[in-house]
């Protein structure tokens, strides 16, 4: 696949993977695979890691999960729930054993104190992922992981289910202490199998949707705002880990478990091993690969930690991830079908993007009829054709990924001619060109009603203008029935017209233009997100916006006053100008600006306002914090040694970056100072 340039694939990496991460943690409703998002994560990474101008502290990379949803109280948390790096076969684990002693060594640390240590595997329980607050031994808080640092307040909700204490009672070890006055406990809510079963039974005579595999129900029964509800669906939990403990320390991770299980906490001991090395975790996640559909519950791997908590501690973390842990996914579940038909769509930027429609098969219990092709680079590549017989495969979504075409060699008369992406857009019949350079063909229609229905769409998005209600159906209709086909024309609906939609209603139009309403002064850095300028995802906007602090100053800005803000180069600052120069563009803005006051960003006075950090070495602190910090203090944060670096906070083992700060004369401070310049820790 030919992709665009780094800046621009970048942005786009990131926007695609904060809608999935949506999808998938907030909404659960995923809409790719595990394997397809993986593959866009490690895209991702690669750019970053070879473009370092081009960090972001806000990137996907750095974070984990979404955002909580409004309606649930938000829990801060200081130690976050980190995610986990991904293994997909046993020569993985071994790489994964391998990386771990190299760091070892380079820290000092002897050979030999992998191996006394070992190593603990853990099925991976394919559920939502919790933490459970105990004060003093009751049961004072829930919530779910959320972005890592912050999560949703779901105290009542986990408090329904029965494998929840309510109190953690004197260690029953002999001569055991009283609990700790504060323990926090990880783990995950899950649903058997055949409590699924039931629950959709149920869902399908009520006429309600059912759930995809019991990781959406169990998230979407934890994310109920009536309590009652969790109760009834017959939720479990495991336990498999600590976030803070007052008191008390471990020194391996089997430890941990023991003293966790003698607090009546549940823990997962069947799918448990204390591994004496890496042969024997690899033995054991190829036995669970074997044996997981005898299991009650659905499982998607195995985590693999080291034993020894000293270990641990000496070898820290990455941005978002332990260096001391990984999660050994099984290969996705496959099966044979059919493909149907070959149809594209046309997305905002009135990019073509084909979906093969498939013959019904069952994967994994769910039943899936489409795929997306991505473009006619893929298609190609696998050679794709209508009536091939393609090898599909999912690991707990619903959208799976065509893995080949079965048919590719064979010369059989059922096969259909080779599949091209049409001259001419589907939908307003304008020519379809491709971009030199780009994987992806594009309608070049200005009128088309499809392009204007995606753009809407993102306008009215939570993330761009956030107007509540205004959703794809709704949207959809608006475009079809000619009520709107600019931004504009939202802000000039009435109630009677809303009013009169199909199956709209007075009380829902009451309530989308009030929703309207509240969206016409919105921060200037959301609405030019909301614009859906090419390159510009949430993150420049939001540099854009502090840099020229109007709409007006932006618009007028030369493309070389552009490439001075830090994050823009010469070919964003082009298509900035080239977007706000088109004479259709102008005049869409003209007319919204009468209806919208963009609010100029509000600067942070904080001690590290203006200035830049480069963090280098191993912290005591996550990535993500330390960068919460300088954000919140006014600052901002690279990842790539230069001369506009003001500042190079320099942890243990700091290497080539901290000697190119002395060599360019950048100030080094330790975390220590650092903490004392811009605060941050209690």
């Amino acid at each position: 696949m030919r992709e665009t340039s780094p800046g621009g694939r970048v942005e786009e990496l990131r926007r695609l993977i904060r809608y999935h991460n949506d999808r998938y943690y907030r909404d659960d409703a995923p809409e790719i695979s595990d394997a397809e998002y993986d593959a866009l994560f490690r895209e991702l990474q690669r750019i970053e890691e070879a473009h370092p101008d081009l960090s972001d502290p806000d990137s996907p990379t750095m974070r984990v999960g979404a955002e909580p949803v409004a309606a649930f109280g938000t829990v801060v948390r200081d130690i976050p729930m980190l995610s986990l790096q991904n293994a997909f076969s046993e020569e993985d684990l071994h790489e994964f054993d391998a990386r771990v002693r190299r760091f070892l060594d380079g820290r000092g640390v002897p050979a030999d104190a992998l191996d006394r240590s070992g190593y603990v595997a853990e099925v991976k329980i394919d559920g939502l992922a919790v933490e459970l607050t105990y004060d003093g031994g009751r049961y004072a808080r829930g919530a779910t992981r959320g972005d890592g640092v912050r999560g949703e307040d779901v105290t009542a909700n986990l408090r329904t289910i029965p494998d929840v204490p309510l109190s953690a009672p004197r260690d029953t070890a002999e001569g055991g202490a009283p609990p700790p006055a504060l323990l926090t406990a990880r783990g995950e809510a899950y649903m058997e199998k055949r409590d699924l079963a039931a629950l959709n039974r149920g869902r399908e005579r009520a006429g309600e949707p059912v759930f995809a595999n019991p990781r959406n129900a169990a998230a979407g029964s934890v994310r109920q705002l009536d309590p009652r509800v969790t109760a009834s669906r017959r939720l479990k939990l495991w336990i498999y880990g600590t976030g803070r403990v007052e008191g008390t320390g471990f020194p391996s991770h089997w430890d941990e478990l023991s003293w966790l299980s003698g607090l009546g906490l549940p823990v997962n001991w069947a799918g448990s091993r204390r591994c004496r090395n890496i042969a024997e975790a690899a033995a054991f996640y190829r036995k669970m690969g074997e044996t997981k559909e005898s299991l009650p519950y659905e499982i998607d791997g195995v985590v693999v930690k080291v034993n020894d908590t000293a270990l641990q501690r000496e070898l820290g973390e990455i941005s978002r991830s332990p260096r001391w842990a990984v999660a050994a996914k099984f290969s996705p579940d496959r099966a044979e079908t059919t493909v149907e038909e070959i149809v594209v769509g046309v997305g905002r930027t009135g990019t073509i993007t084909p979906v093969a429609f498939l013959s019904p098969v069952v994967v994994r219990g769910v039943t899936v009829r489409r795929a997306t092709l991505h473009n006619q680079d893929l298609i190609d590549a696998k050679d794709i054709r209508v009536g091939d017989r393609v090898l599909v495969q999912r690991a707990g979504d619903v959208i799976p990924e065509v893995v080949e075409s079965l048919s590719a060699t064979d010369d059989a008369p059922g096969r259909g001619p080779k599949f091209r992406i049409p001259d001419r857009c589907p939908v307003c019949g304008a020519p379809v060109e491709r971009v030199p350079g780009e994987a992806a063909h594009r309608c070049t229609g200005g009128e088309c009603v499809a392009k204007r229905r995606e753009a809407l769409r993102h306008f009215a998005a939570k993330d761009a203008m956030d107007i509540e209600g205004m959703g794809t159906k709704i949207v959809s209709a608006l475009v079809d029935q000619g009520l709107a086909t600019e931004p504009a024309d939202l802000y000039r609906l009435d109630r009677g017209t809303l009013a009169a939609m199909e199956r709209l209603g007075e009380k829902s139009a009451d309530n989308l233009i009030r929703a309207i309403d509240r969206s016409r002064r919105v921060p200037l850095s959301r609405f030019l997100y909301a614009l859906g300028i090419p390159h510009v995802g949430e993150h420049l906007a939001e540099v854009l916006a502090r840099h020229f602090g109007s709409i007006g100053a932006l618009r007028g800005a030369a493309s070389e006053e552009m490439t001075k803000v830090r994050e823009v180069g010469p070919e964003v600052a082009g298509s900035l100008r080239n977007w706000f120069d088109a004479p259709e563009h102008a005049r869409a803005v003209d007319r919204l600006l009468r209806e919208v006051t963009p609010l100029p960003p509000t600067t942070p006075a904080g001690k590290g306002s203006g200035k830049t950090f480069l963090f280098t070495g191993t912290l005591s602190m996550p990535r993500t914090r330390v960068a919460e910090i300088v954000r919140k203090e006014g600052g901002t944060v690279a990842t790539g040694i230069n001369r506009k670096v003001d500042f190079l906070v320099a942890g243990a083992d700091a290497g080539g970056k901290r000697t190119k700060a002395e060599e360019l004369g950048i100030p080094i401070l330790t975390e220590e100072e650092f903490i004392e310049m811009l605060g941050g820790k209690e």
